[in-house]
């Protein structure tokens, strides 16, 4: 008789954004089971099928092995009848009830930075750069469950070249949704107030001007995720008390 078996398995805790479903599409691979798995609100839920030995080993890896920027609360397992099918996906997500289970936005990885500094990568330069292991999460987030279509990010239609790194399991960019480059996601974009040539107009060099006004003497606005950086060149007396007459704080500290 058959030992191939089923069984639902439910994941909660910190396991969106996280690269948590990639994880869990890995593992089955590995262990030769079959299923799906989805996001909800406040878990992650795995329908899998395989022998008894392999369920077991993958419950508990689940645990074990879980990603690193996750955090695994609570996993309940039931005996259900085997998923239709074969072969194991990732599906598109479900209803659930929604909770901050999500991380904070990640400092890039070292993996991404190499690619940053490395002139032979399509990602040179790129502000923007993220994987699984890093970017934007919880400051991009519009919705749970997680995905791009509930992020900032959905207005960045993915091209072919970081579509084919989102869909394929063994890039560490598989369903990494905050995923972008230059030829798809957001740029640095350099306005000027001042009557120049260049005003109000997209530059890949918008940090060159940047780091150039700066030296000059002058005071620029940086715009992060969570608001504005008000920058200048704190060892230059004159363009510090420019800086404070115009932020009308002439003592206190800035």
């Amino acid at each position: 008789m058959s030992d191939i078996r089923g069984a639902e398995i439910i994941v909660r805790g910190i396991v969106q954004g996280v690269g948590f479903r990639p994880f869990v599409w890995r593992l089955a691979q590995r262990l030769g089971l079959f299923g799906e798995v989805r996001n909800a609100g406040d878990a992650v839920f795995i329908h899998a099928g395989g022998t008894r030995e392999a369920l077991a080993g993958f419950v508990s890896a689940l645990r074990e092995e879980a990603p690193v920027l996750s955090r695994v609360e609570t996993i309940t397992a039931h005996p259900v009848a085997p998923p239709e099918g074969d072969g194991f996906r990732i599906v598109e997500s479900g209803a659930g009830a929604v909770s901050i289970g999500i991380v904070p936005d990640i400092a890039t990885c070292p993996a991404c930075r190499a690619e940053i500094a490395d002139p032979a990568a399509r990602r040179f330069g790129y502000a923007f750069t993220n994987c699984t292991d890093c970017g934007p999460r919880f400051s991009i987030v519009r919705g749970l469950p997680y995905d791009r279509a509930r992020t900032t990010m959905q207005d960045f239609p993915l091209c072919d070249a970081c579509r084919a790194e989102y869909e394929d399991p063994q890039d560490r960019r598989f369903h990494a949704q905050p995923i972008a480059c230059p030829t798809c996601g957001p740029l640095l974009r350099w306005t000027s107030l001042a009557p120049l040539p260049d005003a109000k107009r997209d530059d890949a060099d918008a940090l060159s001007q940047a780091v150039a006004a700066l030296s000059a003497g002058g005071i620029i606005a940086v715009k992060g995720i969570g608001g504005f950086h008000i920058a200048c060149d704190a060892t230059d007396g004159t363009v510090v008390s420019e800086l404070r007459r115009r932020k009308h704080r002439p003592s206190k500290p800035l």
